[in-house]
């Protein structure tokens, strides 16, 4: 029903700059919020940041605080997480997901997203 495809990971050294996009398609009508999270090797999921897709609330991990802003063009369908002060320990495969039935319990929660992208490969070196 919804389809999501990211792009925009790379290779950085600490201290660097990434910006992922995620681009929605398919019944994107019904996407009420739109996440980022993320996993290391050897790592659980990590919720990094969400924003809902009709207002202008947003969410982020603790340690994402202060470096790292979520933002959507709704027009184009797409959120988009610029990822600044980047150090190695942001290194991991990062997953947009959308889900049309969050709210302020579930956002962190990876279970609650139903759609998934494949996931971008962000590697930060020393």
């Amino acid at each position: 029903q919804v389809q999501l495809v990211e792009s925009g990971g790379g290779l950085v050294q600490a201290g660097g700059s990434l910006r992922l996009s995620c681009a929605a398609s398919g019944r994107t009508f019904s996407i009420a919020a739109m996440a980022w999270f993320r996993q290391a090797p050897g790592k659980e999921r990590e919720f990094v940041a969400a924003i809902s897709w009709s207002g202008d609330s947003t969410y982020y991990g603790n340690s994402m605080k202060g470096r790292f802003t979520i933002s959507r063009d709704n027009a184009k369908n797409t959120v988009y997480l610029q990822m600044n002060s980047l150090k190695p320990e942001d290194t991991a495969v990062y997953y947009c997901a959308a889900d049309g039935g969050i709210t302020i319990a579930t956002v962190t929660h990876d279970r609650a997203y139903r759609y998934w992208g494949q996931g971008t490969q962000v590697t930060v070196s020393s």
